[in-house]
């Protein structure tokens, strides 16, 4: 029997994207700082280089650009993964979390055996900027298609401008909810406040991860990826632990 609850409904929803948006910020800073200033948790930054470049002369072009289409393969595999995974009854949880701990696994393998690196769009340099960016692809993918409730744990810009609305909005139908009787405005006020502390934490969470992240990377430079690469394969036996459990009580 195919199971009726996704792995995220078993446990805290909240924890998951939280807990990813600290990979993500880690990542990043180990990046920016390991990789002469390349930002790989979203790729925003690239489209401008892209762009820029018809005016300017940026030393670090190709590394950058490139950002693009590694990318966008990382969620091109993960959205045929989670595919063929639901095909076959699963959630696809558990071979994303895993796909994107080896891409890290990769990226610090790389990274340890290949600096200090000496060219902005060097072989070593691009190949190491390719497993950290796929695999930051890979985990904008699987929150858009497997955690629709949550917010990105990638894109801190539309996060910012979301709590700023929610925040508004709160205080609104705070003031509303003073009148007595008044229970829509108490469930807006509700449905805001719930909504506000779930982006604050994940954006609390990416900033935390990249204050850990710089640490990290001063201490034991490409080392530090280590711990990512350790969380994304815990999550992955996690998921696959509690979709074998769901999958045996729909059996039931």
């Amino acid at each position: 029997m195919r199971p009726t609850l996704s792995m995220l409904e078993l446990r805290d929803p909240q924890s998951v994207p939280v807990l990813l948006s600290a990979v993500a910020g880690y990542i990043d800073s180990c990046t920016f700082l390991g990789l002469f200033g390349l930002f790989v948790a979203q790729v925003t930054g690239s489209f401008v280089v892209a762009g820029a470049q018809w005016v300017t002369d940026d030393p670090g072009f190709l590394i950058k650009v490139l950002g693009i289409p590694f990318f966008l393969l990382g969620g091109v595999v993960t959205t045929v993964v989670i595919a063929t995974a639901t095909a076959r009854g699963g959630s696809g949880c558990g071979w994303a979390f895993g796909l994107e701990g080896v891409l890290l696994v990769r990226f610090l393998g790389l990274g340890v055996a290949t600096t200090p690196f000496q060219a902005r769009n060097g072989l070593p340099e691009l190949a190491t900027a390719f497993f950290g960016l796929s695999a930051m692809g890979v985990q904008s993918a699987q929150v858009r298609l497997l955690m629709k409730s949550a917010a990105s744990t990638n894109v801190m810009t539309t996060n910012t401008t979301l709590i700023a609305i929610e925040a508004t909005q709160m205080v609104m139908a705070w003031r509303q909810s003073r009148n007595i009787g008044d229970g829509e405005a108490q469930r807006r006020l509700a449905d805001t406040r719930r909504q506000l502390i779930h982006l604050m934490s994940i954006a609390f969470g990416f900033f935390a991860g990249t204050v850990l992240g710089a640490f990290a990377y001063r201490g034991l430079g490409f080392w530090s990826a280590v711990l990512p690469a350790a969380i994304l394969l815990s999550l992955s036996a996690w998921a696959a632990l509690a979709e074998r459990r769901e999958r045996s009580i729909s059996a039931q």
